[in-house]
């Protein structure tokens, strides 16, 4: 094993190009460019094909640039397109416009690689960058046949990328492009975690993404992109709130048919209000009684949980405070639910998630869970700012 995944680093080493970047497709300062890293060095592969012909539905166009870096465990290509209009739903027909050997999708730097190339040859105003594949939130989690790993498991490598490294990956792309990356989204599972986006709250305006797992089909590009496409001053914002809007559409009778889902968008510029009002609480759940720290892990139990039991939704922890009676000042929790709301710019979830809010926090109720992930946990920069993992360790006492 260790002999195959040397021969594919020397080959994606040699960086081997199949064909230049055209002229005229590039240099051109548009309004937006899409960047999506699709990983389909996994179990998913078959959806990447579909999604890039979703987005053909609707193409590129004089305003917006749709770049794909298509990585498929099947074709043992990665290639670069510049993604172009045709009604052909099964054969993706869009411009190759590079051709690497096997490339790493488990490697952080290579999706920097990737936002570099994009923003030299398809330069724009505004950059929304995506990560395609499995997600898993912030935790390196292993499960009964399957191994999570944060967000884009390259099963060809054994790599993924952790928080940590998707931070960084941000705080690189907003380097490159000269400002604030517009819109992040994680077309993965269990993503919209305060923990996750944290990590990149100094180099990214709005972030996007699902509190639960997403079905395999993953985002709905078509009906997302041609709303796009029909406003090409869209905003940040207006950008993440289609996406939001249309993906829970797709699973509510639409598209894709019927699956629970929920879908948010957040604006990162919110956070310093978000930590205040998060260490404000967790010093007075610091000073709870014996009875009211019991009563309080009852209701964390009750929270609005996910595929992931320790990921709750905090809008709907604080929720349950304010309606108990454990002794913590209305202020307080009332202070929570608005930096919240204020950092929600848009949620929108099927009938299952009534309780859904938007933001997720590992919120685990026991002790050998939080164990297992308190060291790593302890360098997060949402636990630098608040201090959470300190109520997490009196609550699992």
């Amino acid at each position: 094993m260790k002999r195959i995944i040397f021969v594919m680093a020397f080959f994606a080493s040699l960086a081997l190009f199949s064909s230049p970047v055209q002229a005229g497709q590039a240099k051109d300062v548009k309004e937006w460019t899409f960047l999506l890293f699709l990983n389909g060095h996994n179990n998913l592969d078959s959806f990447g094909a579909m999604n890039i012909n979703q987005m053909e539905e609707v193409g590129s166009n004089e305003n917006l640039n749709m770049v794909v870096q298509w990585a498929s465990i099947r074709n043992k290509q990665t290639k670069r397109l510049y993604v172009t209009q045709d009604n052909d739903p099964k054969v993706v027909k869009s411009q190759v416009v590079q051709t690497l050997a096997p490339v790493d999708m488990g490697d952080y730097k290579n999706l920097v690689e990737f936002v570099r190339w994009g923003a030299e040859n398809y330069p724009a105003k505004k950059y929304m960058i995506a990560v395609w594949n499995h997600g898993n939130g912030w935790e390196f989690k292993t499960r009964s046949a399957f191994e999570a790993k944060d967000i884009s498991y390259d099963d060809t490598t054994g790599h993924h990328i952790t928080t940590e490294q998707l931070g960084l990956a941000m705080n690189e792309a907003a380097q490159i492009i000269g400002h604030k990356v517009d819109v992040y989204g994680s077309d993965a599972c269990l993503m919209a975690m305060a923990e996750v986006a944290a990590e990149m709250k100094d180099s990214v305006e709005m972030f996007v993404g699902s509190q639960e797992v997403e079905p395999g089909q993953g985002w709905p590009y078509s009906t997302w992109m041609r709303r796009w496409a029909s406003n090409p001053t869209a905003t940040a914002a207006e950008v993440s709130t289609y996406l939001t809007e249309e993906f829970t559409k797709s699973y509510d009778g639409g598209i894709y048919g019927h699956s629970d889902v929920t879908f948010s968008a957040m604006d990162l510029t919110q956070f310093p209000a978000f930590f205040s009002a998060l260490k404000d609480l967790n010093a007075s759940l610091a000073n709870l009684s014996p009875s009211d720290m019991r009563a309080t892990k009852s209701l964390a139990d009750a929270t609005q949980e996910f595929y992931l039991s320790d990921y709750k939704d905090i809008f709907d922890f604080v929720d349950r405070l304010q309606s108990s009676k454990v002794g913590i000042q209305s202020s307080i929790l009332s202070n929570l639910k608005d930096a919240v709301q204020k950092m929600v710019i848009s949620v929108e979830s099927t009938d299952s998630y009534a309780n859904s809010h938007g933001i997720s926090v590992w919120l685990p109720t026991d002790v050998g869970t939080l164990n297992r992930h308190k060291t790593r946990y302890s360098n997060l920069e949402l636990n630098k700012q608040t201090k959470w993992l300190d109520f997490l360790t009196l609550v699992n006492r």
